[in-house]
């Protein structure tokens, strides 16, 4: 016969249920206080709870209006720890104050315990993802500070996460009995939804401070539809992750954010009509054609991201190929990439550097110093100089002043935008302007995109080494990026000086989420992005203007010649700067089709009665079909969007960790703990207020998911800083950002993040690389 389920009373009450039926930790003992006793007679309530002898205790509320079932007031009582004997009555009344005083209710309690004093372990755990209902263990947990508070108070750098599937069959130690305990109780109380706190000390032994139920948005998923979900997830990490035929390197890992990042460019879980346009207009074959036109190995029959029911991911065992000179093949190439793998697993917290920090791509005026760590990993002199004679003629191909690669892409652009206008003003119907309008943005856009994409890369990385090499400084470094000339600075200076509509028809095509068709455009609701009553002076922030001396002209011109690069220096600079420049202008002028064929796409679903909520589930696959096929529009995006909808509704339930190195992360993981980019050396304090508070802005530290481009109508509101939870060193935001002066920490990951984002006050200190929660 089933148990009978344990109830939820209170606090104190719920944990008092357990005694005797709890098996897997220990129950503190506990004196429990009402208010009414205490006011009637405190002395001999006092008494009794010093008659237990203990030389520390901990006093906590136990309220009637905590740990109910649709609210938990967490966090809103206060509790005393440490106290000792003579200031126990204060303790209780610190608590009782907390929970209203004379106004507290005469049923109310306070409970009283002795103080864990040797604890090595500390957090909270959930019996079930709080936000999606999905089948996963969630702890939050400081194995560092020794506080049996740090996680719930939310002042410590030290809380990590730990996730853990339902079906998860292994899980480290000590967490394992955590998840354990979380079991337990899920049985004794019948229910998944179960939220505890926990402590344990240094000699392994495990309490349970607290347990409540889990308040929860979302139903509970099946555990056992989702189970399949993460076995398929599974079992797909462990095919890819084997050797495969034409690919260098032993195994692969997939990341969100290494090369073309989709968590910063699309997010980590992205609606089908983005994730599907991603795909088909850069990472299934336009971003092969190109790098292999730009010298590197030809990928063009692999795609670049794949995804796990519907979480995109690089492949960066196909990343790294494609970062191999193609006259490098055989042994070298394969040892290169296994290295390239081997670094990024000893350092995860470089996934979204490893252009800069991992990865050879191309020639710099430090590559010979850089090049010892291959040395130091056993790769040969004549291993090293191979390669480095193999990136010279690479670099050389690619930045010539006369020949490069890049200006042929740089004609492109004007193509796209001669080929838009005629299209859009033909005289055809919607499935047509739209599939053209995308043919176009792939072949005349993200296509020479991708190749001054790679000369940005390029420019910023040469630029560097002259850092590196001595010949420039910070302050040069900084000043050259504050001059430049982009699409960002420009579009600040023509809003203080154009009226708005042409302003508008100049940049409305603009949106933050780039892919997302739910996003408005700028010339859309305009008001929701600028405040036009304000004028700006149309100036952008400069520090020291940038100018080579005489003598660094003489160092960098022989540079070059010892180096054998194919440029002298006043070429050399036209480059960086072009380089830098055309990259976001390409960005610009390709996003015109994306954006124009999104609304397009979101007015054709409207003729046929289909809301942009609908439209955005749908796969633009379904206008290829419509072009190229007599099929009924209705029925056809119908099933599209209907499939769509199923199918996000399980990528909302999924979740993965930023890098997979082993297919046995589907079931547990820790969330890493990134290392941030900080952009500038300034430092700010300031109220942190999220990018939709959109009247809170002026003097503030924004907080925005991603470094997407389309978040560049945050510039016109005079902000001091700003954080996002992805994004690169190399990303827009963090080239807008230089350019500014303005500080910024970029690609903070989501636990940072969310702990940024939550505080009231913020410090950042990018010259140090930290970051402050004041309030």
């Amino acid at each position: 016969m089933k148990a009978e389920a344990l109830g939820f009373s209170s606090k104190a009450g719920t944990l008092e249920s357990l005694n005797g039926r709890l098996h897997s930790a220990t129950l503190l003992p506990q004196v429990r206080i009402l208010v009414g006793d205490w006011r009637a007679d405190s002395a001999r309530c006092l008494k009794r709870a010093l008659a237990q002898g203990w030389p520390l205790m901990a006093t906590r509320s136990s309220s009637s209006q905590e740990d109910g079932e649709f609210a938990s007031a967490a966090g809103q009582y206060d509790s005393q720890l440490n106290v000792s004997a003579a200031g126990l009555e204060f303790a209780i009344n610190a608590v009782i104050d907390s929970m209203g005083g004379a106004s507290a209710h005469p049923s109310d309690e306070v409970f009283v315990q002795p103080m864990l004093v040797d604890v090595a372990l500390s957090g909270v755990g959930f019996g079930l993802d709080p936000t999606s209902g999905a089948p996963y263990f969630v702890l939050n947990y400081d194995d560092a500070s020794g506080s049996t508070e740090s996680v719930t108070s939310g002042r410590s750098n030290e809380v990590q996460t730990f996730y853990a599937h339902h079906a998860a069959s292994v899980v480290p130690e000590p967490l394992g009995k955590v998840i354990q305990l979380l079991r337990e109780l899920q049985t004794l109380f019948q229910t998944p939804a179960i939220d505890i706190e926990f402590a344990q000390e240094e000699n392994g032994e495990l309490y349970l401070l607290q347990v409540r139920p889990l308040i929860m948005r979302a139903a509970p998923a099946d555990p056992e539809a989702h189970g399949r979900i993460v076995r398929l997830i599974h079992d797909r990490i462990a095919q890819g992750i084997r050797p495969q035929p034409f690919l260098c390197g032993e195994r692969t890992v997939y990341g969100v954010m290494p090369d073309w990042n989709p968590a910063e460019i699309i997010g980590v879980r992205p609606r089908p009509l983005a994730l599907s346009l991603y795909r088909e207009l850069v990472t299934d074959m336009i971003w092969a054609y190109q790098r292999n036109n730009y010298g590197y190995r030809n990928l063009r029959s692999f795609p670049l991201m794949l995804h796990f029911h519907g979480l995109p991911y690089i492949d960066v065992r196909v990343s790294f190929n494609s970062f191999v000179p193609r006259d490098i093949d055989g042994p070298l190439a394969d040892k290169l990439v296994n290295y390239y793998i081997e670094r990024l697993l000893e350092a995860p917290n470089l996934h979204d550097k490893v252009e800069f920090e991992i990865v050879f791509s191309c020639y710099t005026l430090d590559l010979p110093k850089r090049l010892a760590k291959l040395r130091d990993a056993g790769f040969s002199e004549a291993e090293c100089e191979r390669l480095a004679d193999s990136l010279r003629n690479l670099t050389n191909r690619i930045v010539h002043n006369e020949t490069g690669l890049w200006r042929a892409d740089q004609e492109k652009l004007d193509t796209l935008l001669a080929r838009r206008e005629e299209i859009l003003g033909a005289d055809t119907d919607p499935v047509t302007r739209i599939y053209w309008l995308l043919e176009d943005c792939s072949r005349y856009g993200t296509l020479p995109f991708a190749g001054l994409a790679r000369a940005g890369f390029i420019a910023v990385q040469l630029l560097r080494s002259l850092v590196e090499v001595g010949v420039l400084n910070s302050e040069e470094y900084d000043a050259f990026l504050n001059g430049l000339n982009t699409v960002s600075g420009q579009m600040t200076q023509d809003l203080a000086q154009l009226d708005r509509t042409t302003f508008l028809a100049r940049y409305g095509h603009l949106r933050p989420g780039t892919y997302d068709i739910l996003s408005p455009r700028y010339d859309e609701t305009p008001d929701l992005y600028f405040d036009w009553t304000r004028p700006l002076s149309g100036e952008a922030k400069r520090g020291a203007r940038f100018a080579l001396s005489l003598e660094q002209m003489r160092q960098i011109s022989k540079l070059l010649a010892e180096h054998g690069l194919a440029h002298d220096v006043v070429g050399l600079f036209d480059f960086l700067q072009a380089g830098i420049e055309l990259r976001e202008y390409a960005k610009f002028v390709f996003t015109r089709n994306l954006s124009d064929a999104l609304s397009l796409f979101r007015e054709y679903g409207h003729s046929l009665g289909f809301s942009a909520e609908d439209m955005s589930f749908a796969s633009i696959q379904v206008i290829k079909e419509l072009h190229a096929a007599s099929a009924d529009p209705v029925d056809a995006i119908a099933s599209s969007i209907k499939e769509g909808r199923r199918r996000f509704a399980e990528t909302c339930q999924v979740i993965l960790p930023p890098l997979i190195t082993r297919p046995e992360d589907a079931f547990a993981f820790h969330l890493p703990q990134n290392e941030p980019n900080f952009i500038t050396h300034a430092q700010v304090t300031g109220a942190v207020v999220s990018h939709e508070g959109r009247d809170q802005l002026e003097g503030a530290i924004v907080a925005i998911p991603s470094a997407d481009p389309g978040f560049d109508w945050l510039f016109s509101h005079r902000i001091a800083g700003f954080i996002t939870a992805y994004g690169g060193v190399n990303s827009h935001m963090a080239i807008r950002a230089n350019e500014l002066g303005l500080p910024a920490v970029i690609g903070a990951g989501e636990v940072l993040y969310r702990k940024w984002a939550a505080a009231e006050v913020l410090k950042v200190d990018c010259a140090n690389r930290r970051v402050e929660v004041l309030r």
